[in-house]
């Protein structure tokens, strides 16, 4: 079966076209976004035992089974790790949180975007096989959409590649940030329309400062003795990582990963926004009753 993508604004903007039926189904037509266990704002949400991260009011949080559930109804192919997923009530945007434990990550690397970009696009042309035998679309790497920078403060790398799928034509890009740990880094992946990609940044980087590693698994916490990654910097963009613990070619290796770090959304979910608004309300009513 062919997956249509479509952009997240025009499902949003569906939904408010139709904002008279969608508010008649919230209480009694079932939605499969909806009814997941979002935990609703606010609150702390606990990404495993490495980090926890604020969920302000407005904002809900999926623990693993809920984003594993989220993942499935969106048709992204498990990456192997364990997500979590944090979201405003909107849905403009979607976070999705999961740390790869690969030991430390020394940061003293300088990225050659060029050279990064060509190595994503082989990559990615390699994945394509899989995208093929599953029967999704191939994607075509188009270009950055925000080039690698690295905070030496917060320690985190971030960048954002546009690709598009080549039948359909939708553009698609996902917003990464790699957090760096004393024991492996935290990947985010921000996932929004390109049109509205910038404010979704901002929004999102205003929760930043919310987020935290446990007690000891800071960046600043490593001591001699401590594991050491085999990569750098550049490997957290490429999926070069995945080559260390494999014994594929690089081009099989990556382009593995890489298929598993895209993630995208489906048309015909506009109703999503409407039943993650409705828990809201229910939360509200809830606490307003106590």
């Amino acid at each position: 079966m062919r997956i249509r993508y479509a952009a997240l604004l025009a499902a949003v903007f569906m939904l408010f076209l139709f904002s008279g039926a969608a508010s008649a189904q919230e209480n009694s037509a079932p939605n499969p976004i909806g009814d997941l266990p979002w935990q609703v704002g606010p609150t702390i949400g606990k990404i495993g035992t490495r980090a926890t991260v604020d969920v302000p009011e407005g904002y809900a949080f999926l623990d693993v089974d809920g984003t594993r559930r989220l993942n499935q109804l969106l048709e992204n192919p498990p990456d192997g790790n364990d997500t979590y997923t944090l979201a405003p009530h909107d849905l403009s945007w979607i976070g999705f949180f999961s740390f790869r434990e690969m030991g430390y990550v020394k940061d003293d690397e300088k990225v050659n975007a060029d050279d990064v970009l060509e190595s994503v696009r082989e990559g990615t042309e390699h994945g394509n096989e899989e995208r093929r035998q599953r029967g999704w679309e191939t994607m075509r790497i188009l270009g950055w959409s925000f080039k690698p920078q690295y905070d030496d403060q917060l320690k985190a790398l971030e960048w954002a590649i546009l690709a598009e799928t080549e039948t359909s034509k939708n553009k698609i890009v996902n917003y990464n940030t790699r957090v760096l740990g004393r024991r492996g880094v935290m990947e985010v992946i921000l996932v929004a329309d390109p049109e509205t990609l910038q404010p979704a940044i901002a929004d999102f980087k205003r929760l930043m400062p919310g987020y935290s590693f446990a007690a000891g698994e800071k960046y600043s916490e490593f001591r001699a003795g401590d594991h050491v990654a085999e990569v750098g910097l550049a490997a957290l963009i490429t999926g070069g990582a995945a080559v260390v613990a494999s014994k594929k070619g690089w081009l099989a290796a990556a382009g593995a990963v890489l298929v598993k770090m895209w993630k995208l959304l489906l048309i015909g979910l506009f109703g999503a926004a409407a039943a993650v608004r409705g828990l809201f309300k229910r939360k509200q009513k809830d606490t307003t009753v106590r």
